[in-house]
């Protein structure tokens, strides 16, 4: 069984900054693209940042600039910091990571629960 497990959501006003974590836990051979997506009312879920083992990052262009992923290998953890942050940035960031959970198994998309970003004054 595999787990991700988020925190650090919760309301902030409009310019204000949070940071959301996100730990991976159970049966994982190697982990290697992690990221977060989010999802606001009556919208579609979508791409905000991803990470690969190497430290390559993916950028949602309304996010660029404000935004900073980043993650420990040996934690299984990633990290998400978020800066000037807008209105329009609500939503429920979901914690993604595609692993193996063995060494010739496919690689699956795992997801967290979900941790509520609400920014407003």
């Amino acid at each position: 069984q595999v787990q991700l497990v988020e925190s650090g959501g919760g309301l902030v006003q409009p310019g204000g900054s949070l940071r959301l974590s996100c730990a991976a836990s159970g049966s994982i051979f190697r982990i290697t693209t992690m990221g977060y997506y989010r999802q606001a009312p009556g919208k579609q879920r979508e791409l905000v940042a991803t990470i690969t083992t190497s430290s390559s990052t993916n950028y949602a262009d309304s996010v660029k600039g404000r935004f900073t992923i980043s993650r420990d290998n040996a934690k299984n953890t990633v990290y998400l910091q978020m800066n000037s942050l807008k209105p329009e940035d609500t939503a429920v960031y979901y914690c993604n990571a595609r692993l193996q959970q063995r060494a010739w198994s496919t690689a699956y998309d795992y997801w967290g629960q979900g941790t509520q970003v609400t920014v407003s004054s």
